[in-house]
């Protein structure tokens, strides 16, 4: 092993800080991830590949060396083809005997998924009850996986990190949202209109307009080739031509068998792909709300994308597509917001169906548009009617904001910064 890289990696071994270029801007994160940064479970991040876990590891170790000596602290980047040579338990006896033979430890696995049995060494090194806390990093929901959970159960906490939020975003562009004019609210708008076009990769946020869409490309080819091609042995046309029509078709309902006969790939080779393409944490499929399992999974689902700047660097676009960009943005932040989303639809259509945690229901439709179709009102009440667990209906609009049979009228923008 390499002692220099290990150096490389790790400049406050000799600064005794983090480079400010590494800690990058704040986020708007669970500060929990901070506060178990010291207790003994195995922190997990995960989440799309350039979404910012890096930057939170940066951050995570700037707040450890408030406490800690630099030399206690071990970053490892697993994307590192020096380190991909090696396994985990030489570059860990490596590290003890060159920097940290006998305090404890702070070790920090970017990307962990690019070194095989990183899960035995995990638990290993868990299990001896060694003075060492890990940090680990990883684009593929994979890490979650039920042999990885079986073996690392009871010992991992687990924080999923999305790219940024509209919040994030104004605060990246130093919009105070905390008394809105109307100069504000222009402000917001406009930036919406951004955030709907390039999407909330940190980095791509600070790039010119020519720039992000080349980096946005690039952050998807990426995802297909590392994430997905090299992992399972795929075929790349085949697993792009799946991508991009998910892309493409966003908040629209598909089968299985029409996807077929738009690609030619076997009921089995499509059903593979698209848990692919979820565990990349490229798109996400929901099912047709049901108090029936099999009626929820027998029914068409709809796919969204995770950031609407890959959807539209990916997908074709035929318009603005604001519309379709809306309803995708309002799924994306109720994942954030940890919810598990349904559609419904029978007479009418409801985009989004919420179970409460009290077993009641939210229904949600996205309207994006000067004038809100009256369909739109219908279809919500057709559900409350439906189902009389209902508890809450919103109507996402462009800038209606009123009350009106027992349906809420809220703006995208104000909504996405409740």
């Amino acid at each position: 092993m390499n002692t220099e890289t290990l150096e490389n990696w790790n400049p406050w071994w000799a600064s005794k800080e983090v480079p400010r270029v590494l800690a990058g801007m704040k986020r708007s994160i669970d500060p929990l991830i901070f506060r178990s940064v010291k207790e003994k479970e195995i922190i997990i991040l995960t989440g799309v590949r350039r979404c910012g876990k890096t930057t939170i590891m940066y951050q995570m170790i700037d707040f450890l060396l408030k406490d800690v000596l630099p030399a206690q602290i071990l970053y490892l980047n697993l994307d590192d083809e020096m380190l991909k040579k090696e396994s985990l338990e030489a570059i860990y006896s490596e590290y003890r005997q060159y920097k940290n033979p006998d305090k404890k430890a702070f070790v920090f696995l970017d990307e962990i998924q690019n070194i095989s049995g990183w899960e035995r060494f995990l638990k290993k090194r868990y299990d001896l009850q060694d003075s060492v806390k890990f940090v680990i990093s990883g684009s593929s929901a994979g890490l979650l996986r039920q042999e990885y959970s079986t073996l690392l159960t009871g010992r991992n906490l687990t924080f999923k990190i999305f790219p940024l939020s509209f919040k994030e975003y104004l605060y990246f562009l130093k919009i105070d949202y905390s008394s809105i004019n109307t100069l504000v609210r222009n402000k917001i708008l406009h930036a919406l209109r951004e955030f709907f076009e390039t999407g909330g990769f940190p980095e791509v946020f600070f790039k010119e307009k020519e720039i992000k869409r080349l980096l946005l490309k690039e952050y998807f080819d990426d995802i297909l080739y590392k994430d997905i091609v090299s992992r399972y042995n795929v075929t790349a046309k085949k697993i792009s031509d799946l991508a991009v029509y998910l892309l493409t078709n966003i908040s629209s309902q598909f089968t299985i068998r029409k996807i077929r006969n738009f690609t030619g790939l076997s009921i089995d080779s499509i059903k593979d792909y698209i848990s692919y393409l979820e565990e990349a944490f490229l798109v996400e499929t929901i099912n047709y709300f049901s108090y029936s399992i099999k009626e929820s999974i027998q029914r068409p689902k709809k796919s969204y994308a995770l950031d609407c700047g890959i959807r539209n660097i990916a997908g074709f676009k035929f318009s603005k597509d604001e519309g379709k960009l809306a309803e995708n943005l309002a799924f994306i932040e109720l994942r954030r917001r940890e919810k598990e989303a349904y559609y419904w639809k029978n007479k009418g259509e409801v985009d989004f169906v919420i179970k409460n945690k009290d077993n009641t229901l939210t229904a949600i439709n996205v309207s994006y548009a000067d004038e809100i179709d009256e369909r739109e009102s219908k279809s919500l009440l057709e559900f409350k009617k439906e189902f009389n667990k209902t508890k809450e209906l919103i109507l996402l609009t462009r800038d209606t904001e009123k009350k009106e049979h027992g349906i809420k009228f809220i703006p995208l923008w104000k909504w996405l910064l409740e």
